[in-house]
């Protein structure tokens, strides 16, 4: 009897951790990602020269997210037939800096000072 409850808690474990990190193991659901991951691939190289690619891949590399917008970005230029050719590396960048300015973060730092009471201050020599 123990056995089988604790073979059940590791199963219900295993399915609320898999739940969690979006990790399912539906084979279906598997097959549409990977189609929808080579339908950008695609497009992305359709619209992107070699340059570029391998900027948008290191890209990748540091910064998924804001790569991941840039692609989407690209994607969406490409479906509505805003980009008259293939974007040089040059063009990235350009798009990078566009991305960038929409989504740059403003970080100001605050000091709070508290005045604690010191003696040195108030000495009278």
């Amino acid at each position: 009897m123990a056995d089988e409850e604790l073979a059940a808690l590791r199963q219900q474990r295993l399915a609320e951790l898999q739940a969690k990190h979006g990790d399912t193991s539906d084979p279906s659901q598997q097959e549409a990602k990977q189609r929808e991951a080579e339908i950008r691939n695609t497009i992305l190289a359709q619209v992107l020269d070699q340059a570029a690619r391998a900027r948008l891949s290191n890209l990748a590399l540091v910064k998924p997210d804001k790569a991941k917008a840039v692609e989407n970005y690209l994607i969406q230029m490409a479906r509505f037939g805003q980009l008259p050719g293939k974007v040089s590396e040059q063009g990235l960048i350009e798009i990078l800096e566009k991305v960038s300015q929409q989504t740059e973060k403003k970080t100001t730092v605050k000091f709070n000072r508290r005045k604690v009471l010191d003696s040195d201050e108030e000495d009278d020599y």
